[in-house]
């Protein structure tokens, strides 16, 4: 991309930012922050799962969805882990 339409892209950007209104300013900057990083556009193009699925794991993911009850509260887990 040359440096020119670089520029001019930023300059558009700008301008539509001073057009969104108040109450779509958190989105909007939530989105502009995620564009912005690195890290995140890195966890948006990972593949989903690179490694097959062991008979294990598919056993314990069957187990964990047919569980049923209240499960545990937040903050048992955060006690539970000393936090």
């Amino acid at each position: 991309m040359s440096e020119l339409h670089t520029i001019e892209d930023r300059r558009e950007l700008h301008e539509l930012v001073e057009h969104i209104p108040p109450r779509d300013l958190p989105a909007a900057r939530k989105i502009l922050r995620a564009l912005a990083d690195p890290v995140w556009q890195s966890i948006l193009s990972a593949p989903i799962d690179d490694e097959p699925e062991t008979e294990e794991e598919r056993s314990e993911v069957e187990a964990a969805r047919a569980e049923t009850g209240p499960g545990t509260p937040h903050d048992e887990v955060l006690r539970e882990f000393g936090l």
